[in-house]
C-alpha cells in the first residue's frame, strides 16, 4: 500500500482524468504569452499596414486572435486521449473540404483554395496539415523498429500523405503542398521511417526538376524565373520582391521608426498586410527590430519541440513534432521567401499577417499542442486483442 502510495505521488497525472484547476496550472503559460506577444507584434504591423490605423486589418485581427485564443486554451483542457480518437475522421473530414474547395470554392488570385462557411472564409488546406499529422501520429504511436522498416507498414501512411498533396496541387497551391508532405514526412521520420528512403525520393524529385518546371502553371513558372532574376521584369512579375529587398535593405540597423516607413507608408509594398508583412516590421525597426521578432518566432518553436521532448507518450511526441514543424516551416517559408532566398509563395507570416484562416488553423494545432502538454503524462490504453 505504501509502495502504490508513493508512486501515486510520484506520477499524480497518470490518472484517466484531472480537474480543470490543475490542467491549467500544467499549461504552459510562457509559451501562451509569446504567442500573445506575438500576435501583439502583428497588430502593431498591421496598424502600419493601413497607415496608422485600426482598420481595415489590425482591428479584425485582434478581434481573431482573441476568439482563436479562447479556442487554443478551450482545446487546451480536452484529453489528448479523446483528440487522439478524432485522427483519422479529422484526416477524412480534411479530404472532404479539399475536394470541396475544389468544387464549391472561389477562385482567388487564379486559385480555388478558400470556400465560404458560415459566412467565414475558410482555406481547407491549413486545416489539413494538423489533420495529418493527427494521422501520422495515431498510425505510428506503436509502430515497432520492424515495422517502420517495412515499406508494406510504411505504403499506408505514404498514400495518406499523397491524397491531400494531389488535392492541394489542384488548387493549385503548390508552397502548402510542400509543406504538408514535409510535415507527413517529418512525424514519419520521427516514428522512425529511414531517412534514407526520403533522401532517395528528393534525389528523384532533383533529377525530374526540369519535366515538373514543364507541367507548372504559368504563374508557378514565372516565379521562378524571377526568382533566379529578378530584374527581368522589374515593373511586372520582378516588382513585388524588388520592393521588398527596399524596404529590408532601407531599414538599416534601427529604422526608419514606427508609421515613418517610406515604402510602406507611400504604398510601394506588395501584399504588404499579408505575405509580405515582414517587410514593415524589417523597414520602420530595423536589423534589431526583426532580430527580436525572429527570436520570438524561435522562442515559440523551441517551445513546441520541448513538448514533443517531454512528452511521455508516442502520440503525443509524433504529433507535436509534426505541429512544430509546420509552425517552423511557416516561418522559415514566408522570410525566405521576402528575402529572395526562395521563389515567392502565398505562405503567411503566422500570427503577424493579416487573415482568419491561417491564424485559426495555428492557434487550433496551439491547443493541440497544449492538450498535448497538459497531458503529456497520460497513459494511453492498451489496444484489446480479439
Amino acid at each position: 500500500m505504501i509502495e502504490h502510495g508513493s508512486l501515486a505521488l510520484r506520477r499524480p497525472f497518470r490518472e484517466r482524468s484531472f480537474g480543470l484547476a490543475r490542467k491549467l496550472m500544467r499549461v504552459n503559460w510562457l509559451f501562451v504569452f509569446c504567442v500573445c506577444l506575438l500576435a501583439a507584434v502583428g497588430y502593431a504591423a498591421l496598424y502600419s499596414a493601413a497607415g496608422g490605423s485600426p482598420e481595415p486589418y489590425a482591428q479584425n485581427q485582434l478581434i481573431r486572435f482573441c476568439g482563436a485564443l479562447a479556442l487554443m486554451l478551450g482545446i487546451a483542457m480536452v484529453d489528448i486521449r479523446f483528440i487522439a480518437k478524432l485522427s483519422w475522421p479529422a484526416w477524412v473530414f480534411g479530404v472532404l473540404l479539399l475536394i470541396a474547395v475544389l468544387k464549391f470554392g472561389h477562385v482567388g488570385l487564379g486559385a480555388k483554395r478558400w470556400m465560404t462557411v458560415g459566412g467565414m472564409e475558410v482555406q481547407p488546406s491549413e486545416l489539413m496539415k494538423l489533420f495529418l499529422a493527427m494521422a501520422m501520429a495515431h498510425y505510428f504511436k506503436r509502430a515497432t523498429p520492424e515495422q517502420t522498416g517495412s515499406p508494406l507498414f510504411v505504403l499506408p501512411a505514404a498514400l495518406a500523405i499523397l491524397v491531400p498533396i494531389a488535392l492541394i496541387l489542384k488548387e493549385p497551391n503548390l508552397g502548402t503542398a510542400i509543406i504538408t508532405g514535409a510535415v507527413g514526412a517529418t512525424v514519419m521520420l520521427g516514428a522512425g521511417v529511414r531517412w534514407w528512403w526520403f533522401a532517395i525520393l528528393l534525389v528523384a524529385v532533383a533529377i525530374a526538376a526540369p519535366v515538373i518546371y514543364t507541367h507548372l502553371h504559368a504563374y508557378q513558372k514565372a516565379r521562378i524565373d524571377i526568382f533566379l532574376n529578378p530584374g527581368s521584369d522589374p515593373l511586372g512579375a520582378g516588382y513585388n520582391i524588388i520592393q521588398s529587398k527596399i524596404a529590408l535593405g532601407s531599414g538599416g540597423f534601427f529604422g526608419q521608426g514606427f508609421l515613418h516607413g517610406t515604402q510602406n507608408q507611400l504604398n510601394f509594398l506588395p501584399e504588404k498586410q499579408t505575405d509580405f508583412v515582414f517587410t514593415i516590421i524589417a523597414e520602420e525597426f530595423g536589423f534589431f527590430g526583426s532580430i527580436a521578432v525572429l527570436g520570438l518566432l524561435m522562442c515559440i518553436v523551441l517551445l513546441a519541440y520541448y513538448t514533443a521532448l517531454s512528452c511521455s507518450h508516442a502520440y503525443g511526441r509524433l504529433l507535436a513534432l509534426g505541429i512544430a514543424t509546420n509552425f517552423f516551416l511557416y516561418c522559415f517559408v514566408n522570410l525566405s521567401m521576402v528575402m529572395g532566398l526562395i521563389p515567392v509563395g502565398g505562405v503567411p507570416l503566422p500570427l503577424i499577417s493579416y487573415g482568419g484562416s491561417a491564424l485559426t488553423a495555428v492557434m487550433i494545432g496551439f491547443g493541440v499542442l497544449m492538450s498535448i502538454h497538459v497531458h503529456r503524462d497520460v497513459e494511453f490504453p492498451e489496444p484489446v486483442d480479439f
